[in-house]
């Protein structure tokens, strides 16, 4: 309970910081001027740096590309949080066991609550694997990336075969797509924390999920 109301408090004070005044106009036009025509800058917010990370003359294309890397890695996070956390709402689980024990899949529960029921071998190997995807696949292991995010490391995948504003536009729709997902995971999880239903449009509206029932 602690942790989702330090993440609702924390939620609720970056959206105060949005309409906090800026503290120097003329650094902020500085870095507008400069990154105003780089993807995700579009309507109906323009380019939109509420707490000025990259304000300033010192700041560079390399620091705005690695911001704009590490949010397209927790943008594809967060839709496979969100897609998974759906599913497994739906009732959808592995079949077999999760350790020798003959603890099944389908007796862990969903959300946080997950974390209470996994066992701490499960939880050290999500861990490990995790890291091993983090340091040595999910990279720019070649050095070959034409822009942030791209991790075909050499490889095609037909992605040559798009026009550059047919490229443009699917990048665009990824970085959409995953700024959603990280507001819906966030939502989720401070929800279900708060209330313990995650899913508060459907008790709004007289469909109740029954989160978790029988958990």
């Amino acid at each position: 309970m602690m942790k989702c109301l330090a993440l609702a408090f924390v939620t609720l004070s970056t959206f105060a910081a949005s309409f906090a005044p800026i503290a120097n106009p003329k650094q902020h036009n500085t870095a507008l001027n400069a990154f105003e025509n780089e993807l995700g800058a579009q309507r109906p917010l323009g380019f939109w740096d509420p707490l000025n990370f990259i304000s300033g003359p010192e700041v560079t294309q390399e620091r705005f590309d690695r911001l704009r890397y590490v949010e397209i890695k927790h943008g594809r996070i967060s839709m496979l949080a969100f897609l998974g956390h759906v599913m497994t709402t739906q009732g959808l689980r592995l079949s077999g066991s999760i350790d020798m024990e003959g603890t099944t899949f389908a007796s862990i529960p969903t959300g946080l609550k997950a974390f209470s029921k996994i066992p701490d071998a499960g939880l050290i190997q999500l861990f490990l694997f995790i890291g091993f995807l983090e340091l040595n696949v999910m990279k720019d292991v070649n050095g070959t990336a034409t822009c942030p995010g791209d991790l075909r490391n050499g490889k095609d995948f037909g992605w040559s075969n798009f026009s550059d504003e047919e490229q443009r536009g699917k990048r665009a729709i990824e970085l959409n797509n995953g700024r959603a997902a990280m507001m819906g995971i966030l939502g989720l999880m401070v929800h279900e924390g708060l209330t313990g239903e995650p899913y508060v449009l459907n008790s709004l509206l007289g469909y109740p999920s029954n989160f978790n029932a029988g958990f």
